[in-house]
């Protein structure tokens, strides 16, 4: 099996970077070549190829795409989300993709009208949906040139290919206005984002500085013709997505539309039934759960077919539902783009609704207090299917989720120390130890050369947020980035002298709650050299996809200070030393170095 993942927003450490052109161009301009070398390498034996596409969450720049090429009608003319979903539902009907007597669900009234929305934002919000749309135009293009690659090998007509695309149904984590930089909402401060905010912006949004994500209208539009959003797993809107199934020498059918239940987790039984292979009781040593999902293969040349995928539950953050038999019974519980702070009802007051998909195809019509007895016979089933697959205790904070730490939940990084060396790099905020809303220390030892320093030493996070600790014009600093918004620094009065050196940054925190400032204090073998001082900080995470380098910053910088791809450190590092509480503590603001490793070693 062979696994490729493209990176939307940012290029893997070693992946060139350029203030002209876009990191992520990488990966895709070396599919073709790649695609050749797996063929040579598996022969004639059967492989499997899965790529990861970004293409369907609204981050990444799309400009090769050419931004807003392929706007649909209504967006180009600025008739906003609400005719977008009209028109779309028409098309939907027109090419035969919904049952012709489908119903447009209602717009619930948390989503907003495009009416209702001012005008002066009407501008941004257009703009957020031609970055998606240039996005996902990008994305099927480098599709496409993996079919291309896949015709030109001669296997075209032998492959199985599955075509997934979505986002759990698309993202409304955007919320109402959209944002700039997504990664505000998921710190609870996304009222920074004022409609003059993104409309200063404007012309940035799809760029290399940006985060951007849609409007929940939009959202809502480009889930015709559902109800709800990604996260809102209770309905149609936040679980459905369109795939294409194509294997011409596999399915005499073609051009064909298919309407049985089936669910992502019958992809893997339906390639092994497809393939004659049986399923592996144990992969390298490791004895295996049995797959829950159900092939798909038996419904290839049998439009007709009785559907052999009969019950399956869904709940994400307590949202939840269950399908059985053409029947669903859903509740929502959580509103998909309030992150952070909001006062959910308990469980056990979540109304339930009722619907017979055989009928009512988008879950148009809530059946719940027409047919009571059925609605509980389902509710006791998703209660039977989430027992049995471990969803049990439901849990609805989504910033616990993300930050553990705040809810004092058990993380990958134990004790008060972490120590990091040279060229670690890309670890995800949960490899890390966690130094947000708290004191904490950074340690690092340098040789620095004759020439002078120069570089990044140890970062977190990107252009988007986080914290960065390098040498610049040969003086340490220290820069804080609060989500691209506002910078902090505090930089040493000299530069750092030729040699070996121990430089530290100390950060004292404010307290009284999270996401509050505090003070920086630099200093060089033990002697202060600089401070700073930082008003607020992030609380809850810097970036999806970004992580934490010692040597350089290799995705989007940090700090403004140093551009993508050549802010390496010129000298050499042997060790950096995180460390929050009893831990951030050091006699003379030294740390020594063996000791420190020799914690780091025991704890392995």
């Amino acid at each position: 099996m062979v696994s490729e993942s493209v990176r939307g927003h940012h290029a893997g450490r070693g992946e060139p970077h350029a203030r002209g052109g876009l990191p992520f161009h990488g990966g895709h301009d070396r599919q073709g070549p790649r695609l050749d070398r797996t063929a040579e390498g598996t022969g004639p034996r059967p492989a499997v190829l899965r790529v990861l596409r970004p293409g369907r969450h609204p981050r990444a720049p799309p400009r090769s795409a050419g931004v807003g090429r392929q706007v649909p009608g209504p967006l180009r003319c600025g008739l906003g989300w609400d005719a977008l979903r009209e028109e779309t539902f028409a098309r939907q009907k027109e090419l035969g993709v919904i049952p012709a007597d489908c119903q447009l669900t209602a717009r619930h009234a948390e989503i907003p009208a495009w009416d209702d929305m001012p005008e002066d934002l009407k501008p941004v919000l257009c703009r957020q949906m031609e970055v998606y749309a240039g996005f996902l135009e990008y994305t099927d293009h480098h599709v496409g040139r993996l079919v291309d690659g896949l015709q030109r090998l001669g296997v075209l007509d032998d492959t199985l290919v599955f075509y997934i695309i979505g986002d759990n149904g698309a993202s409304a984590e955007g919320t109402i206005n959209g944002t700039y930089n997504e990664m505000l909402n998921f710190n609870g401060l996304a009222d920074i984002e004022t409609p003059r905010f993104m409309t200063d912006r404007l012309d940035k949004f799809g760029g290399p500085e940006s985060y951007n994500h849609y409007s929940v209208g939009w959202a809502h539009a480009m889930d015709t013709p559902y109800q709800w959003t990604k996260q809102v797993a209770s309905h149609w809107g936040g679980t459905r997505n369109g795939t294409i199934v194509h294997w011409p020498n596999g399915i005499a059918a073609k051009g064909e539309m298919r309407w049985q239940f089936h669910h992502v987790i019958d992809v893997a039984p339906t390639i092994l039934e497809a393939a004659g292979l049986p399923e592996p009781l144990f992969v390298n040593g490791v004895q295996q759960h049995p797959i829950e999902g159900v092939s798909m293969a038996y419904s290839f040349d049998d439009a007709q077919a009785p559907d052999r995928h009969e019950t399956q539950y869904f709940e994400m953050f307590g949202n939840r539902g269950i399908y059985h038999k053409g029947w669903t019974a859903v509740t929502k519980h959580k509103t998909p783009w309030i992150l952070v702070g909001e006062q959910t009802v308990a469980f056990d007051d979540d109304v339930w609704e009722l619907y017979d998909t055989t009928k009512d195809w988008s879950q148009a019509k809530d059946l719940a207090k027409e047919m009571p007895e059925k609605l509980h016979e389902l509710q006791r089933l998703w209660l039977i299917e989430a027992t049995r697959y471990n969803v049990l205790p439901l849990d609805d904070d989504t910033a616990s989720r993300i930050n553990p730490d705040l809810a004092g939940r058990p993380v990958l990084i134990r004790g008060n120390t972490q120590v990091l060396f040279s060229n670690m790099g890309r670890l995800s905020e949960n490899c890390v130890l966690n130094l947000k809303n708290k004191s904490h220390t950074v340690t690092a030892e340098v040789e620095v050369p004759e020439t002078g320093a120069e570089g990044v030493i140890v970062a977190q996070g990107a252009s988007i947020g986080g914290w960065s600790l390098y040498a610049n014009d040969g003086k340490l600093k220290y820069c804080y980035n609060l989500g691209g918004i506002k910078h902090f620094y505090a930089e040493s009065a000299d530069p750092l002298p030729a040699g070996a050196h121990q430089v530290r940054m100390e950060f004292a925190y404010a307290g009284g709650g999270l996401g509050k400032g505090g003070e920086v204090t630099l200093y060089v073998d033990g002697q202060q050299v600089g401070e700073g001082h930082v008003e607020a900080t992030l609380a809850i995470v810097f970036s999806a996809d970004d992580g934490c380098d010692v040597g350089m910053d290799s995705g989007s910088p940090v700090s403004p200070d140093y551009a993508p791809g050549s802010n390496a450190f010129n000298g050499r590092i042997k060790g950096v030393q995180l460390a929050i509480a009893e831990a951030a503590a050091a006699a003379g603001h030294l740390v020594d170095p063996e000791h420190a490793i020799r914690i780091a070693l025991a704890r392995q």
